[in-house]
C-alpha cells in the first residue's frame, strides 16, 4: 500500500489490538534509523529571507520531507508520516489571530480584549482565511507527493482551554476563569463544534485519498483518530479544569473513533485519575517535560494507566533498559515510542526479538 511501509496494513492490525489493550504478536513498538549513506537522497535545502516565508513554503516544505522520509528506515510498527504543520495555535489563526514563526516554532497573538457580546462575537471560525487554505493546500500537496509511498495525517488541532487562552492571553485567562466562567463555557461550546467540523474537513480529504488516520502523534486506526489536550489546564484548579473544559474534551473524543490524551507537564499529572474515567478516552501519553522524560521515573504513573485498562505511550526505553521494562509493566497496551541505542537493521531485529519474548514471558 504504502512504499516507505509495505507491511502496513499487519501494522495497522497492531495499532487496533494496541488501542484495545491486546496483543496480535508482541507489543507496538516504534523504531527508526538512518539509512546507509548510499542509500540516501539528497535533502534540498533553500534560503528563506524570513522564519513565515520557510514555514509557508509547501513546494519546499514538501520535498524535503519526502527526502527525510526517504533517509529513514521505518522499522517495526514506526509510520512514515508527513503532516502540515503551520504551528500548534493555527486552530486559533482561523479566528482571526495572527501567527508569529520563530526558527522552531510558532504562537498566535491573542485578540480577545475583553467579554463583550461585541468582542466575543467576533470570533468565527473562518474557513476562507490564509491559514486554513494553506493548510488545505499543503496538505493536497503532500497527497500527491505521498501517493503510494507515505502516509499523509491532519494538522495539530488544539481546542478547547489552549484555544480560548490563545484568543484571550493565558494570565488574563486564569482570572476570567474565576470572573466569567459562563463566557468561558459557552465560548469552549461553540468553538468545540467548529474543531470538529474542522476536523472533519480534513479527515475528508485524507480519507478520500486512501489515508489513513493519523497526525503529528504517530498513531493510526482504522476510523478516526484524534490527540486530545489541554496544556492550559497545567495552571488552574481542580475544579475549573472539571466545570470548564472536560465536558468539551469529552465531546472530542465522542466524535472519534479512537483517542490518546496529550498529558503536558507535571501540573497535569493530578488529572490523570479524572481522564482514565472517560471511556472515550483509550490511551495516554504523558509528557513529563524537558529534562524529566526518562521513562523509568514514572514507572507509578504507566502502572496507574495500565491498572485502569488503558493503552499508554512510553517515550524512548533505551535499549539497555528493556529487561527493567519487562519487569515493572505487561506488554498489553504498551507502544514503545523509540529504542534509543539502536542505529541499524541487524540491532533494531535484535532488539524486537527481545521484545517480542516479552509477550511471550506473560
Amino acid at each position: 500500500m504504502f512504499e516507505l511501509k509495505p507491511d502496513f496494513e499487519e501494522v495497522l492490525n497492531r495499532y487496533e489490538s494496541w488501542w484495545d489493550c491486546a496483543v496480535v504478536d508482541r507489543p507496538l513498538v516504534s523504531m527508526t534509523f538512518a539509512l546507509p549513506q548510499s542509500e540516501r537522497v539528497k535533502v534540498p535545502q533553500k534560503q528563506h529571507a524570513t522564519f513565515r516565508e520557510r514555514w509557508t513554503d509547501t513546494e519546499h516544505i514538501v520535498a524535503q520531507t519526502e527526502a527525510r522520509l526517504r533517509n529513514t528506515a521505518h522499522f517495526a510498527d514506526s509510520l512514515p508520516v508527513a503532516w502540515p504543520n503551520l504551528g500548534p495555535e493555527v486552530f486559533s489563526a482561523f479566528y482571526g489571530c495572527e501567527m508569529e514563526y520563530g526558527a522552531h516554532t510558532a504562537w498566535s497573538k491573542s485578540i480577545l480584549t475583553d467579554w463583550s457580546d461585541e468582542s466575543v462575537e467576533k470570533l468565527r471560525l473562518d474557513k476562507s482565511s490564509f491559514y486554513f487554505h494553506k493548510l488545505i493546500e499543503m496538505t493536497e500537496a503532500f497527497i500527491e507527493a505521498g501517493k503510494g509511498k507515505f502516509i499523509v495525517g491532519y494538522t495539530d488541532l488544539h481546542g478547547g482551554g489552549d484555544a480560548i487562552a490563545a484568543f484571550r492571553d493565558p494570565q488574563e485567562l486564569l482570572i476570567d476563569t474565576m470572573e466569567h466562567p459562563n463566557d468561558i463555557k459557552r465560548l469552549c461550546d461553540r468553538i468545540t463544534a467548529d474543531l470538529l467540523e474542522v476536523y472533519d474537513h480534513f479527515h475528508e480529504i485524507l480519507s478520500a485519498a486512501g489515508m489513513p488516520s493519523t497526525t503529528w502523534l504517530p498513531a493510526t486506526c482504522k476510523g478516526k483518530y484524534y490527540v486530545p489536550s489541554n496544556d492550559f489546564s497545567c495552571m488552574i484548579s481542580d475544579a475549573a479544569f472539571e466545570e470548564l473544559f472536560v465536558p468539551g474534551i469529552i465531546r472530542e473524543c465522542q466524535h472519534m473513533d479512537r483517542c490518546i490524551y496529550h498529558l503536558d507537564g507535571p501540573q497535569a499529572l493530578r488529572y490523570l485519575d479524572r481522564l482514565l474515567e472517560i471511556p472515550e478516552i483509550h490511551a495516554i501519553q504523558w509528557v513529563p517535560g524537558a529534562g524529566q522524560d526518562y521513562w523509568a521515573d514514572w514507572i507509578e504513573v504507566y502502572q496507574r494507566i495500565q491498572n485502569k485498562k488503558k493503552a499508554l505511550q512510553l517515550p524512548a526505553v533505551p535499549l539497555e533498559d528493556l529487561d527493567r521494562l519487562f519487569e515493572v509493566l505487561s506488554p498489553q497496551g504498551v507502544w514503545i515510542s523509540s529504542v534509543p541505542g539502536v542505529s541499524s537493521q541487524q540491532e533494531a531485529e535484535a532488539a524486537l526479538h527481545k521484545i517480542a519474548k516479552w509477550t511471550k514471558r506473560q
